[in-house]
């Protein structure tokens, strides 16, 4: 991918303030405190894990020793302040943050990723197009954006779900199919998403997600308007078709991610659709001190977990290292599931958690199978959001390319990823001759 001749430069210039930042910040803390610098950091850093055990205790303890955890973390912080205003160096301190911030920013500007170029396959509009609508989804978003109607006039058949008790939406959406349907539409939430893909997967027919959820994890991840959800139905008449990727958990079609452990548990509790933060409390700290709920053990090739306390396996990997992309997917067609594990027994391996992808009880990878076992003939899953009951062990796998989803052909698009901060790269662009070039990245859910 080439890079415009003034992009080119501004990478040079941002590469450039990056690593002045970064010398600035470093020339800046010797310069003033001296040998005292490093025991700047190290406070800091003890703080940092003494907030990090404390938030353990706070959610595995009760009574005392969670009101104790509640006043450490908040005493660690404050310490770490204190003492850096007792030695007259707070300034010292959030400049330098600062500096780090702006190296930090500037680093991914220069390394950033080209948006790719919007590709799919054009495609028709449908003869027979059938939607699925829920009016309690998002907060009522399909009748704040008249969703029915502008379906109906764009020649959709739609059915609403007005029924308070569950319906059968895997079979309505059989139903549709025998009547003619060419294609399958949901506006909806991810778990009713799930249900409709799976079908339109199994009988080979084109997918529409309007993304009128709550949250739109599916919708966000091939790069639609969440803002918007009446501009997902522009895939009726000016649509490109892209295949992506399903999964299955013990049989169950998802599209985003079935979870294991402290949030299956919390989920499946009565309390927590009323009482979200009460219930949690009240729930983890038997469910994180293996009182509450099965032992799992989860294989993914020559890799085991033993023990964790919560487990995520998604259709395609979620962003890990970029805080700021948690929750997204870069593609959705790389044939492989992501495996997320977090085993954490003491309120060390707590504070290890700081290390990110490097801590001990944190387990980062990607897998075409992860079997789910556990110490009970069944197990608690969310799948998609959606409580369930499975017979274990629980075998999870991917289904490369299953799903024919459209999609409108102009849509916002998936932001590339923030790229690692790789000061050598940085160095090289910087300084030297050579012309700077894109990082890669970019979402497959766009080619």
């Amino acid at each position: 991918m080439h890079v415009a001749p003034h992009g080119r430069r501004g990478r040079r210039r941002s590469a450039r303030l990056a690593v002045a930042a970064v010398v600035a910040a470093v020339v800046l803390l010797v310069s003033v405190a001296g040998a005292g610098a490093l025991v700047l950091v190290a406070v800091g850093l003890v703080g940092s894990a003494l907030t990090a055990a404390a938030a353990w205790w706070a959610l595995s303890r009760r009574g005392v020793v969670r009101g104790i955890a509640v006043v450490l973390g908040v005493a660690g912080p404050v310490a770490v302040l204190a003492a850096y205003v007792a030695a007259g160096l707070l300034w010292l301190v959030l400049l330098s943050l600062g500096l780090w911030v702006l190296a930090t920013v500037a680093g991914w500007a220069a390394l950033r990723a080209d948006a790719p170029v919007s590709a799919g396959r054009r495609v028709p509009a449908p003869r027979h197009p059938w939607f699925v609508m829920n009016p309690r989804s998002g907060g009522g978003k399909v009748g704040r954006f008249s969703l029915v109607e502008r379906a109906r006039a764009l020649g959709a058949e739609v059915e609403v779900l007005s029924a308070p008790h569950p319906v059968d939406v895997a079979g309505c959406a059989r139903d549709a199919l025998a009547r003619g349907a060419d294609l399958l539409g949901v506006a909806g939430g991810d778990g009713t998403q799930a249900l409709v893909a799976g079908v339109a997967a199994e009988h080979g027919v084109p997918f529409v997600v309007v993304p009128a959820g709550t949250r739109n994890h599916f919708a966000l991840d091939l790069g639609l308007d969440r803002d918007d959800p009446s501009r997902g139905l522009d895939a009726l008449t000016d649509a490109v078709e892209l295949r992506v990727d399903l999964a299955r958990a013990g049989g169950r079609v998802f599209v985003n991610n079935a979870s294991f452990g402290a949030y299956a548990e919390v989920v499946r509790s009565p309390a927590y659709r009323d009482d979200k933060a009460g219930t949690v409390l009240r729930l983890l700290p038997e469910v994180l001190t293996h009182h509450r709920g099965p032992r799992l053990t989860v294989t993914a090739g020559a890799v085991r977990l033993d023990a964790p306390q919560a487990v995520l396996v998604s259709n395609n990997p979620y962003r890990v290292g970029d805080r700021a992309g948690l929750g997204r997917r870069d593609r959705l067609d790389g044939g492989v599931l992501g495996l997320l594990g977090i085993t954490v027994d003491t309120a060390v391996q707590a504070a290890e958690l700081l290390r990110g992808r490097r801590a001990p009880g944190l387990a980062v990878l990607t897998c075409h199978e992860v079997v789910v076992d556990a110490d009970a003939p069944q197990v608690r899953v969310g799948v998609d959001g959606e409580a369930l009951d499975l017979p274990t062990p629980v075998r999870c796998v991917t289904q490369p390319g299953a799903l024919r989803v459209r999609v409108p052909r102009t849509r916002p698009g998936v932001p590339p990823p923030r790229p690692r901060l790789e000061w050598r790269r940085l160095l090289q662009l910087a300084f030297g001759r050579g012309p700077a070039s894109a990082a890669p990245g970019g979402s497959a859910a766009e080619r």
